[in-house]
């Protein structure tokens, strides 16, 4: 199955993103507290919190800040506790937006998200306005160059459910969210290590946009990323450099 370049779309979409937040590692300790505040301090029996341990380690974090934000969590150190929750929108033209935060104070989250959305031609949606076009995930990015049929074999076997080819080259290696551990495990063992491997809100169409729509859609993407208790957006506008 083949798609435009999702690999080098996305790989430069997360780079530029965590270079204009220069929040990253906030945004990592937030989500590894809350990981083990719901799922205990185990690494090994805690798929999400292990998720969040090693985007950690690739973003260079000290361990000593991982280790305190587990104990937060896990109830050994005093802290902010924080909650998640879902905002759903529409953006230029009615692309679909979700966003997913972390936040110890509701009524100044959503305040804050409503204000992105109307102030850059975008409106929130009701719960669940959205949310049926996109799918939960597990998503490996690799980049041109990796050998299909071995990563395809390897995938297939660790339990994935499709990997898709880019117009460029690149692969899409997607699973269940709650296979994601065993499938990184398998692929890694197997030779291969992605550029990006997350789990995500996985739209089923996109809309590319271009022009000024794509810079008004930026700018309101931009406007949602850069809000602290934002830690992730997604989206079926796809933005053409």
């Amino acid at each position: 199955m083949a798609g435009h370049s999702k690999w080098a779309n996305i790989k430069h979409k997360k780079a530029a993103t965590d270079a204009k937040r220069g929040k990253i590692w906030t945004r990592l300790i937030k989500e590894i507290t809350v990981a083990a505040r719901m799922g205990g301090a185990d690494i090994a029996a805690n798929p999400r919190l292990r998720l969040a341990v090693d985007k950690a380690a690739d973003a260079n974090m000290p361990k000593e800040n991982v280790t305190r934000a587990i104990q937060r969590g896990s109830g050994g150190l005093e802290g902010v506790s924080y909650e998640e929750v879902r905002y759903e929108g529409y953006g230029i033209g009615g692309a679909a937006i979700i966003v997913e935060c972390m936040t110890d104070n509701r009524v100044r989250t959503v305040a804050e998200v409503r204000n992105a959305f109307n102030k850059n031609g975008g409106n929130m949606g009701n719960e669940g306005s959205v949310a049926f076009m996109f799918k939960h995930c597990g998503q490996f990015l690799f980049a041109p160059g990796v050998d299909e049929d071995k990563l395809m074999e390897a995938a297939l076997e660790a339990g994935a459910e499709d990997v898709v080819a880019d117009d460029e080259g690149g692969f899409e290696v997607l699973c269940g969210p709650h296979d994601f551990a065993a499938v990184k495990d398998a692929l890694e063992a197997a030779g291969f290590k992605a550029e990006v491997a997350e789990i995500i809100m996985k739209p089923a169409t996109e809309t590319e946009f271009t022009g000024d729509d794509a810079a008004r859609m930026q700018k309101l993407l931009d406007a949602l990323e850069n809000l602290d208790d934002v830690q992730d957006v997604f989206t079926n506008a796809v933005i053409e450099e």
